[in-house]
């Protein structure tokens, strides 16, 4: 997969208000055509590389969503809404990988633009899905996704928003969570850091009094090393967690690994037991390069022209 076959811009540029705009839309300091200023701080979501989930999460708010739009001015949100009103903005939430030359430019300009940057979602975190490829051969699998990959410009690795413009805060999650999206927000607008765990799942396992799949079955979980923030879904239903929301703060994965060797794992299930959402998260990245026997990278993709 590479980060081109998903939609990787909202079509517009920040602080221009975007294409054509309906009546009602800014004017390029940011009023509307005849109504009265709004003095509420401006909210702004954008999309890069990603499915769209993260940012749906926004809207999964729903009766708090109604709130939300009534305390601050959701200046730019595509998923939302067509209308646009020009920057700069109080706070951008940011989803996505930048993978493109095109995305790096608009990233920095979206950074210019606001007052505090917020990345939602392992895309924007981690890399995503899509930075699988930055273990591969250069062009092996746009080559073997497209059938004309000639026509695909795209870089050659998936990489985080941090890689590229200062970012305020991190929020992690495959989707994120709508309750920890909604005290991002919050905190952000009130100027204060947010209040968001930074502990294991195990934690959660264990405050929903479930019996820990690794140390009575033996079964591979990543709950030990894993960001805090789903409520252990997949444990609670006897499947062990796959690092949905990425490494937790004080993530452990020699030991981790060591004791799943104990049990049978191999080093290949090892290596892509780590390497699936948040494979580009330094912890995790580390984990499976540390593999004895890694996942050799694909070849390149004769087809690809690279």
């Amino acid at each position: 997969m590479t980060g081109a076959d998903m939609s990787t811009g909202d079509g517009d540029r920040p602080g221009s208000g975007g294409g054509s705009r309906p009546a009602g839309s800014a004017d390029s300091d940011g009023s509307e055509h005849g109504a009265v200023p709004d003095g509420r701080p401006t909210l702004a979501v954008w999309k890069f590389a990603s499915c769209d989930g993260c940012q749906l999460s926004l809207l999964d708010c729903e009766d708090e969503l109604l709130a939300l739009a009534g305390a601050v001015r959701i200046a730019h949100f595509t998923e939302m809404s067509r209308a646009t009103v020009a920057g700069p903005y109080d706070v951008s939430l940011v989803e996505g990988s930048i993978t493109t030359p095109e995305d790096a430019e608009r990233i920095r300009r979206i950074r210019a633009s606001s007052g505090r940057l917020v990345s939602i979602g392992a895309c924007a975190t981690a890399g995503g899905i899509q930075g699988l490829r930055n273990f591969a051969a250069s062009g092996s699998y746009v080559g073997t996704v497209y059938a004309h990959p000639e026509y695909i410009a795209s870089l050659d690795t998936s990489t985080p928003i941090a890689d590229h413009v200062d970012v305020d805060f991190e929020l992690h999650g495959c989707p994120i969570d709508r309750r920890q999206l909604r005290e991002v927000v919050t905190a952000s607008l009130a100027g204060r850091r947010p209040a968001i765990p930074g502990y294991s799942v195990c934690q959660q396992c264990k405050a929903r009094g479930t019996v820990c799949l690794l140390v009575a079955r033996g079964e591979a979980c990543l709950g030990p090393v894993t960001r805090a923030g789903c409520g252990a879904l997949c444990p609670a239903v006897g499947r062990g967690c796959f690092g949905c929301f990425g490494p937790a703060d004080t993530a452990n994965t020699d030991s981790l690994s060591a004791q799943l060797r104990r049990h049978g794992t191999s080093p290949v299930a090892l290596t892509r037991l780590f390497r699936t959402f948040n494979a580009g998260a330094p912890a995790f990245r580390r984990a499976s390069e540390s593999q004895p026997a890694p996942v050799p990278a694909a070849a390149p993709d004769a087809g690809s022209g690279r």
